[in-house]
């Protein structure tokens, strides 16, 4: 028992000069690597944590110094869900976040099937023009698309004008669904094909299930895009405030509450919350459709 109990020291004792120190090397490698990744997450960390202890301070401890709430104000959420609108503004949010995610993989997943498998005239001059879609920022053309929506169609003072354009494909996600359509096998779709299955089966039947990665990226990253949009909201719908998204009113609701501090953040709290629980649910399958693994055999 001594001699086996003696076998590492003995191995250590053993041990070269340039072997111990490629050891410490290393050890101090990991120290410094891990360390780092320490120090970053508590930098992303910690104003989420200020901003959720200080939700749960009262008036007059949220305007000190402290840290710690010395009772644990709960019912400041509830104070903020009394607030008059405020569960309209978040239903307008489900609404315009879940419905916008909804049309534009349904709409952009064709569109990224076609650019990927078939072959026909224009097809890389189509591409180019999603890519400089892409390029084109969306304050260029607000001013003729609102008098398109409020003139025209008289839209203004809803949400529709921010919801209908996504039913029509957007280029970020038919470009992220197409890089990602491009590693499934072409003898997958040739099989399908030889079965009998026509081009929109075999969209269903066989490239949707393979998908799901780069689908569950594009729903993610539109839901979040949707979720936190401010710019599109005060453009179509300021002048309604039944029509307010819950990133607009927040504004409106930290003028009403400039000096509760704590009823402002619990209102910041309830506006992330559902954002950072649908990416802690799904950050498997959004990490795998952004690196574009592939198929897995």
């Amino acid at each position: 028992m001594t001699q086996v109990l003696d076998r590492p020291a003995e191995l250590t004792a053993r041990a070269t000069p340039a072997e111990r120190t490629a050891r410490r090397r290393a050890l101090l490698e990991w120290i410094a690597v891990h360390s780092l990744g320490v120090a970053a997450a508590l930098f992303f960390t910690l104003p989420f944590v200020f901003v959720f202890l200080t939700s749960l301070m009262s008036d007059s401890q949220a305007l000190s110094r402290d840290l710690i709430p010395h009772t644990w104000e709960w019912a400041n959420y509830r104070k903020v869900f009394d607030t008059p609108g405020f569960l309209t503004w978040w239903r307008n949010t489900l609404v315009y976040a879940g419905l916008g995610t909804v049309l534009t993989v349904v709409s952009s997943l064709p569109v990224a099937y076609a650019l990927a498998k078939f072959r026909f005239r224009g097809r890389n001059l189509t591409l180019m023009l999603v890519i400089s879609m892409m390029m084109l920022p969306p304050q260029v053309v607000v001013i003729p698309m609102y008098l398109f929506w409020a003139k025209q169609l008289d839209l203004s003072g809803t949400l529709w004008p921010l919801i209908v354009p996504l039913a029509f494909g957007d280029a970020f996600s038919i470009f992220l669904l197409r890089q990602f359509l491009l590693t499934i096998p072409g003898e997958y779709l040739d099989a399908a094909k030889v079965d009998g299955c026509g081009d929109l089966r075999t969209l269903l039947k066989v490239v949707l299930p393979m998908a799901k990665p780069g689908i569950a990226a594009v729903a993610l990253f539109q839901f979040f895009t949707a979720w936190n949009d401010y710019f599109g909201p005060q453009i179509y719908a300021s002048e309604n405030p039944d029509a307010w998204t819950l990133s607009y009113a927040l504004e409106s609701f930290k003028g009403a509450h400039h000096t509760d501090w704590n009823l402002t953040m619990a209102a910041t709290v309830l506006v992330m919350a559902p954002v950072i629980l649908v990416f802690f649910f799904a950050q498997k399958a959004f990490v795998e459709g952004v690196t574009l693994t592939g198929v897995k055999g």
